[in-house]
């Protein structure tokens, strides 16, 4: 059955979001700003921390990552630590290091980190974290540069852990952009989208950004059909809400609705 969307902003940094198995805390808040002159834009882009509820820095020593094997190994020993989805770009490094260090946490506690896409204001920070496993895009390496074949598709998620997913969400960047989805936490799914969605109503924007229009708004259809949270690229959380489309609806107000099959 077809439905209506509309959206509800959600305030706060750090934005804290309990969770039945995995927590989300947005960090930071991503942005974009116009310069007064020319088309020139000033962006940072949102860094979201995803942990296990079970975790605890002072009893839960880090645990090493395997040195081979197969991915999906991996990503499920990573999963038992701190997840870092994103890391702003190299100019923002300080802020990022006193984000982590406001939750207690410093780059060696991060287990794995996950770049959406690839560009320099989601994966400028790579290098703090030597220690963790990376998934930037759809490459999945451990220390040391040892990558991992692991069959990520729009068809076949990867599964980190229970309520924990990584999906092949194609556009913005091109073919290999994705986006982490915690499911069972007291907003409901909460998807970490990159770029996929700019923004709380960036409907008639995010395609001029676009480098797969058509792939775009597929995988944004996919999150607004799943999500009862986005966390955007570039602007505040905010809340999805669907309501099944009537015939006879007339779509009036100030709410943005948008229709998702």
């Amino acid at each position: 059955m077809s439905s209506l969307v509309r959206t509800e902003p959600l305030s706060g940094v750090p934005l804290l979001v309990s969770g039945d198995t995995y927590s989300v805390v947005v960090l930071l808040q991503g942005y974009s700003e116009p310069e007064k002159v020319g088309d020139a834009v000033r962006a940072d882009c949102s860094v979201t921390l995803v942990l296990p509820r079970a975790w605890d820095p002072e009893s839960s020593p880090r645990k090493s990552l395997p040195a081979g094997g197969d991915a999906k190994t991996a990503l499920e020993r990573a999963s038992h630590g701190p997840i870092l989805v994103d890391t702003r770009g190299p100019w923002a490094r300080e802020a990022l290091l006193g984000a982590l260090a406001r939750q207690g946490l410093s780059p060696g506690d991060v287990n794995l980190v996950v770049g959406t896409h690839g560009h320099s204001d989601h994966i400028g920070n790579l290098g703090l974290f030597p220690g963790a496993a990376l998934l930037v895009s759809h490459d999945f390496c451990l220390p040391g540069g040892l990558y991992l074949p692991h069959g990520l598709s729009e068809e076949q998620p990867l599964r980190l852990g229970p309520g924990l997913e990584v999906w092949a969400t194609p556009g913005h960047g091109g073919q290999r952009d994705v986006s982490v989805v915690v499911t069972g936490t007291a907003l409901g799914t909460v998807v970490v989208a990159g770029d996929v969605f700019e923004c709380d109503g960036d409907e008639d924007s995010w395609q001029a950004l676009s480098e797969d229009p058509v792939a775009q708004e597929r995988s944004r259809k996919r999150i607004l059909g799943t999500a009862d949270a986005i966390v955007p690229g570039h602007g505040a959380p905010f809340r999805v809400i669907r309501e099944a489309l009537q015939p006879e609806a007339n779509n009036c107000g100030n709410s943005t609705w948008e229709p998702v099959d």
